[in-house]
């Protein structure tokens, strides 16, 4: 098996896009391929993240379409859908097929444009993760399940309704320093918690997730290139390697579960990747969590083995997850500011990580000097989990 390396990166604004869904991944996919220094060399194979065209946006066989609208024939093709997982899940086919010496030159590209449909529309079309006969014949959203599981994790860990506030205070800050995040506007603890006119800026979703505890609903395309590790000094100033990776499932059904207030698939993928980089979680610097929900980060944090269980929120406190402390988390905003195009997410998350790695993130670049970045992309409610290590350099 060879070392495999992203040579290049790239991403569209989040947000609202006027744009169509293969313009989107064609600029993301465009910034990526010009990141790396290609010369004649030609595209083996593209992988494309979504999970919503076809409902969403009446567009199938959306990775035939993208090596079309790139003109990088006769490069093969596959779409890969796999939930808000589904970009983690596409970057990690393109890692197989480079390692395996199948190919040498992947593109792996994520997208979805959720806003061309009513929030109505993109609220069912999530609920189609939930079980369908044992969830969402009675209802069940993504945000309902997430709200059972709050008060389960709040209630067991001693974790306060300032605590949530504090995740998202601190990711719409770095959010604001984010110059393609969803949202750019800072909040504060007054404002959405504590204030007079809290309830009607922050109102309940899925009590106690109140508005503020949730991510928008997000257009967004991002793509990275990957080569064999020793082709990578060819094609990239700061190569990044694909240190590790980890999958793991759970029942799908969240009450079927021995204990609903834990997340196994989190924590077997987050070992399985941090086993085959060969690090442990404190050899982390920077780390990007799919904080779809303020109450993941603070879960996922102690699931991947960051935090001791019920430890999260004390590092909240101390501003250890702030991108100035010990372990800076999402650092680009997460799902929380930067947004969640949902089957694009997994290769965004990679991407920030490549960004801050190669010391190219701006104005929300994290201090030191960091080698190796964590991402953890959650699907479902955490019945099919991700986790990415990088390392700086091969």
């Amino acid at each position: 098996m060879r070392d495999v390396a992203i040579v290049g990166a790239g991403s569209t604004q989040f947000g609202r896009s006027q744009w169509s869904l293969l313009k989107l991944m064609c600029e993301a996919s465009n910034e990526a391929l010009g990141d790396a220094s290609l010369g004649d060399r030609r595209i083996d194979a593209v992988y494309v993240a979504n999970m919503g065209s076809v409902r969403n946006n009446r567009q199938a066989g959306l990775a035939s379409a993208l090596v079309d609208r790139l003109n990088v024939f006769p490069a093969a093709a596959e779409t890969i859908e796999n939930g808000p997982a589904s970009g983690a899940s596409a970057v990690k086919h393109g890692v197989q097929a480079v390692a395996s010496g199948m190919c040498d030159l992947v593109l792996v590209c994520g997208g979805e444009r959720m806003q061309e449909v009513n929030a109505f529309e993109s609220t069912e079309f999530v609920s189609y993760l939930s079980h369908r006969y044992a969830e969402y014949v009675y209802g069940v959203t993504l945000p309902a399940l997430a709200g059972l599981f709050a008060r389960l994790y709040m209630e067991r860990h001693g974790i306060r309704p300032e605590h949530l506030a504090m995740v998202a205070i601190k990711n719409h800050a770095n959010g604001a320093r984010n110059p393609r995040a969803h949202l750019q506007t800072p909040v504060t603890m007054e404002g959405i918690l504590t204030g007079p006119d809290a309830f009607m800026n922050n109102p309940f979703i899925a009590d106690p997730l109140r508005f503020f505890d949730c991510c928008p609903v997000s257009d967004g395309a991002s793509a990275v290139l990957l080569a064999p590790a020793e082709m990578a000094g060819e094609l990239a100033r700061t190569p990044v390697r694909v240190a590790g990776i980890g999958q793991a499932t759970d029942c799908q059904a969240v009450h079927e579960r021995p204990d609903p207030a834990e997340l196994p698939a989190v924590r077997l993928a987050a070992q399985r990747a941090f086993a085959m980089a060969g690090i442990e979680p404190s050899g982390v610097d920077v780390a990007e969590l799919h904080d779809a929900f303020t109450i993941l980060e603070i879960a996922e944090s102690e699931e991947a083995g960051f935090f001791g269980r019920g430890e999260a929120a004390g590092a909240l406190e101390r501003g250890e997850t702030r991108i100035d402390g010990r372990l800076p988390i999402n650092p680009s905003g997460g799902l929380k500011a930067r947004g969640h195009p949902v089957g694009n997410t997994g290769v965004s998350q990679i991407v920030e990580l490549v960004r801050q790695l190669r010391g190219e993130a701006g104005n929300y670049q994290v201090p030191g000097d960091p080698r190796h970045g964590f991402a953890l992309n959650f699907g479902g409610f955490g019945n099919n989990v991700l986790a990415t290590v990088l390392e700086r350099g091969v």
